[in-house]
């Protein structure tokens, strides 16, 4: 540790970063030229997507299972009223 990180207080910081990161977390650290920017957008965009249909299709399995229930729910025989004594 012999490096005078004197001139810049996030050096040592930066550098440990850079030796912690495994190669997949590069996905992660913020892109640097305007192209990379956009094509980044471009697929959390298509992500964004998919999450919102399967968001859709998901809330519209939880409106049958609750429609079926509620039906079941009605077909049920009632109970007859308490005997009166």
């Amino acid at each position: 540790m012999s490096q005078d990180h004197s001139n810049d207080p996030f050096a040592l910081f930066r550098q440990f970063w850079q030796q912690a990161t495994p190669p997949g977390m590069q996905a992660f650290l913020p892109p640097m030229s305007e192209e990379e920017i956009d094509r980044k957008l471009a697929e959390l965009r298509v992500v964004e997507g998919w999450l919102t249909m399967n968001l859709g299709v998901l809330s519209m399995q939880i409106k049958t299972l609750e429609m079926q229930r509620a039906a079941l729910h009605s077909m049920r025989p009632k109970d007859p009223p308490p005997a009166k004594p």
